[in-house]
């Protein structure tokens, strides 16, 4: 194993310090100038239960995780039990000293066992629930760690609490580091700061959608809180004052979409942010944003259902869903982002796309992307590729010269129909949820204008279709194998493709799906038929996006890497599968 290339994984109960110290850790190698992904693993439970983070590190850009642990740290028993198979030969555990640890079967895998007073050292300092800290300080020492990056994130990270909190924590950490550098010294996995690297970023999917939606425009979110959507609201109600945004706390879903509509009616660029669940609320009222073509954003982060499912785990299993919600037929567009940069690119492409066919559009994530962290160069991000399209809004001038009354619904060729903010004597419009006329008037169900007003709106999905990007590319073009995926499973895909290319065996490359609908035929097909072996890859049992594909291409692909147990894709997932 090369230097500057490990994983990490820190375990315990909830109430630890699990998931604050691995983020702590995670951004201490990347201070350090390393590349970092790192992903959280709780139980929805707020004590007790197993949970841990794993933390990537290495010299290159990194999209996803590894089965392989280089160093366990546990905080448990239970952490040893659950995790101590995954410990690659060469690697270690740190534990705390005392803790039933069967040495010798771990010596027989080539597992070094490291024992530290994690405990004592920590009550001697202050208090025993410090000794998160230690174990990662201990770490540090194990790999040949510079202690002062740890030390930089406890400053940061206790700052609020005051200095004696904050020296307490160092004094743990330069103990603990001392401990470990003497005791275990010469591990064969070694991790050293990077001296000139660039300062990068290192943010969530989550946090970069919002960044895209409040450089997008966004200025209104409403939530239920959700797990995983339920950082959404928290980011954006952090920079709140900052950035002039209002965020709703509401008492049910239905209020969040129904506020959400509310605002995008007035003219303000607004979302509701939710999961399967709370979405199902939201059908009623999504469809009345699809009557009235109000233009409204739902970012959807996906968990294992049905009903309460498992909170805080990941699927790709509502993509139907999505699809058929609510009764009728209207065009909703749905992107799924794949990488923290697509995340961003969908925070304010969302609010232009719904704007400009004045439809919901269906931002579709999941837990895995949306809890990731992951280290990128902010040029990566695309702020300068920010683009506000307000589409067929009628300013004030426009509005001033209308000598007939306004068409709210104008039957027009694209089938979007010019659209005015409530609030101008010459914009006034009903915007009614029973099928309407032209002017938004309750047509007695007329016939004739129900089938004009279907149409009209049903128009927007050809329409639509001219901003619907096309599949990626990954891999070279003439190769055995084809992986397809959409959304998370991207970074998965890209690393077994990678994998499968240095083996020297069948060649591979990937398509990547974001935009999923509308979807259209001449584009996708051919894409589809060119390769010679197709395999679908997704978080689900039906193979979802597979049926999807064969329903609007007629490309029916039989071999399918699924995983539905709530865990993440990894690329060693797909090659194990793929036997």
């Amino acid at each position: 194993m090369p230097k500057n290339n490990m994983t990490f994984r820190i375990g315990g109960q909830a109430g630890q310090g699990v998931e604050s110290g691995g983020a702590g850790f995670a951004k201490a190698f990347a201070r350090g100038g390393l590349h970092v992904f790192g992903l959280p693993d709780y139980m929805s439970r707020v004590r007790g239960g197993h949970n841990f983070f794993s933390v990537r590190v290495a010299e290159e850009p990194l999209l996803g995780l590894t089965a392989d642990t280089h160093l366990l740290l546990a905080l448990d028993a239970k952490t040893v039990e659950v995790h101590r198979h995954e410990i690659v030969r060469g690697g270690g555990i740190i534990y705390n000293e005392g803790t039933e640890v069967d040495e010798a079967a771990l010596a027989e895998r080539g597992v070094q066992a490291m024992p530290v007073p994690l405990v004592r050292i920590a009550g001697e300092v202050g208090n025993e629930i410090m000794a998160n800290t230690g174990a990662l300080a201990a770490a540090a020492g194990v790999v040949g760690y510079d202690l002062e990056r740890i030390n930089s994130v406890i400053r940061d990270g206790f700052s609020s609490k005051g200095d004696k909190v904050v020296d307490a924590n160092l004094e743990v950490a330069r103990r603990t580091y001392a401990y470990a550098q003497e005791h275990y010294p010469g591990f064969e996995h070694t991790v050293s700061p990077i001296e000139g690297a660039p300062q990068r970023m290192q943010i969530t999917g989550n946090q970069a959608f919002c960044m895209g939606a409040l450089m997008g425009g966004c200025r209104f979110v409403a939530a239920y809180p959700m797990t995983p959507a339920t950082s959404i609201i928290e980011w954006m109600s952090a920079h709140a004052n900052q950035y002039g945004v209002v965020t709703k706390h509401v008492e049910d879903e239905i209020a969040a979409i129904c506020m959400a509509i509310g605002a995008n009616h007035a003219g303000v660029r607004g979302m509701a942010a939710t999961s399967g669940g709370g979405f199902a609320l939201m059908v009623e009222a999504f469809g009345l944003a699809g009557m009235t073509e109000t233009p409204l954003v739902v970012y959807e982060a996906q968990r294992p259902g049905p009903a309460t499912g498992m909170p805080t785990r990941t699927e790709q299993a509502d993509l139907l869903f999505m699809l058929h919600a609510s009764q009728g037929e209207f065009l909703r567009l749905i992107v799924a982002p794949g990488t923290v940069e697509d995340m961003f690119d969908a925070g304010w492409r969302s609010f232009n796309l719904a704007e400009k066919y004045q439809t919901p559009v269906v931002v579709l994530c999941d837990e895995f992307l949306a809890n990731a962290t992951r280290t990128i160069e902010r040029s990566q991000l695309g702020f300068e590729g920010v683009r506000i399209d307000r589409g067929a809004l009628l300013s004030n001038e426009d509005l001033d010269a209308l000598t007939e009354p306004f068409k709210r619904y104008e039957f027009t060729e694209t089938g979007v129909s010019p659209r005015a903010i409530p609030g101008h004597p010459k914009g006034i419009f009903q915007a009614c949820s029973d099928e309407h006329d032209e002017y938004g008037h309750f047509e007695d169900e007329d016939a004739e204008n129900r089938v004009k007003m279907v149409e009209k709106r049903h128009q927007k999905w050809y329409t639509a279709l001219a901003d619907m990007r096309p599949p990626s590319h990954y891999g070279p073009e003439d190769a055995d194998l084809t992986l397809v995926c959409w959304g998370s499973t991207y970074g998965a895909c890209y690393e077994a493709v990678n994998r499968l290319n240095a083996d020297g065996g069948p060649t591979a490359n990937m398509i990547h799906f974001t935009d999923l609908w509308p979807m259209a035929e001449e584009t996708v097909r051919p894409i589809l038929e060119r390769a010679k072996r197709l395999v679908d890859v997704e978080s689900n049992i039906t193979g979802q996006f597979a049926k999807h594909l064969r329903t609007q291409t007629g490309v029916h692909i039989q071999e399918r890497v699924l995983r539905y147990d709530g865990r993440p894709i990894t690329s060693q997932y797909i090659l194990d599968h793929l036997q």
